[in-house]
């Protein structure tokens, strides 16, 4: 089993900025409660995402704090060959990318058709794979858009096919607005398959609809193992109207508990991060694990 955190990227990126300092903090607290593998900033431009201004010093900062010891594996995403050149000085493991399978969306994320989008992802993995650092690429909307409706699997393979011909070492497939069902899921998983592309996808899923544990366990079934989640349920998209908040880890971790299946968390801990984290930016948890903790502290 494979949890990505993407919490100090992710989950941020739309909440009031907080320094980088408090990021890497937040990052390092993350490692000691069993995070083997984070997201912590996007070499971004500062005046399009506040939120993560700083990246550089996110990173710098958490090897201070002893965040970046063996087998924690820190990645950046970046949206173009500037940022990934930044991110690549400051010495991080892995670079993540993204594009989206709906062309509407992937215009107002990142202001390119898709295919512009790929032609950047391949300056980006020829440039990683230089340094030697591997590059995950995420497909957004990869199970509908907001604005298209559904996209056919066979185009989500398409695109992933594309992903991998220039080099991307991993995919991982994004419910960017919450539409997978697992029925969807299970179909654009096998068109993957059925495209040959010789990898496992990871999966990023959102919960727009309440259905990101629902997902979760069918792609447990199915035999997926690497999944995305963030502390507390934050994050979301700001380019698709009332997109919601991330798996929560937590949440995902209290899941496998329950279903045997290790993944090398401290529950408490997370719990514990999950609250301090919520305190600081004044808001309620996303998480039902850490709201059910509160609701049975209060009786």
């Amino acid at each position: 089993m494979t949890l990505r955190e993407v919490g100090p990227r992710d989950g941020l990126q739309g909440e009031a900025p907080l320094p980088p300092v408090v990021r890497a903090e937040l990052a390092a607290s993350l490692v000691e409660a069993g995070a083997r593998r984070l997201e912590v900033a996007s070499f971004v431009s500062e005046r399009a995402v506040p939120a993560m201004a700083g990246a550089a010093e996110v990173v710098r900062r958490l090897e201070e704090l002893g965040g970046r010891r063996l087998g924690v594996v820190v990645a950046a995403l970046v949206p173009n060959l500037r940022g990934a050149l930044s991110a690549l000085d400051c010495g991080v493991d892995e670079l993540t990318v993204t594009v989206a399978a709906s062309p509407a969306y992937n215009e107002r994320n990142v202001r390119r058709t898709i295919d512009e989008s790929v032609e950047e992802i391949g300056r980006v993995v020829s440039r990683a794979a230089e340094h030697q650092v591997p590059v995950d690429a995420v497909v957004s909307c990869a199970f509908g858009s907001p604005y298209e409706g559904e996209i056919p699997a066979a185009e989500v393979a398409r695109l992933c096919g594309r992903l991998v011909a220039l080099g991307a070492e991993a995919i991982t497939l994004a419910d960017t607005t919450g539409m997978a069902t697992p029925g969807v899921l299970a179909g654009v998983v096998g068109a993957l398959d059925e495209a040959g592309l010789g990898l496992e996808p990871g999966l990023h899923l959102h919960e727009t609809r309440g259905t990101a544990l629902v997902n979760a366990y069918a792609a447990l079934a199915i035999g997926l193992t690497r999944f995305d989640t963030s502390v507390a349920g934050l994050g979301g998209s700001p380019f698709a109207a009332g997109a919601g908040g991330n798996l929560s880890t937590e949440d995902f971790v209290s899941f496998l508990d329950a279903l045997g299946i290790e993944h090398g968390y401290d529950l408490g801990a997370l719990v514990q991060i999950s609250a301090a984290l919520c305190e600081r930016l004044g808001r309620e948890p996303a998480s039902k694990v850490r709201s059910a903790n509160v609701k049975a502290a209060g009786r």
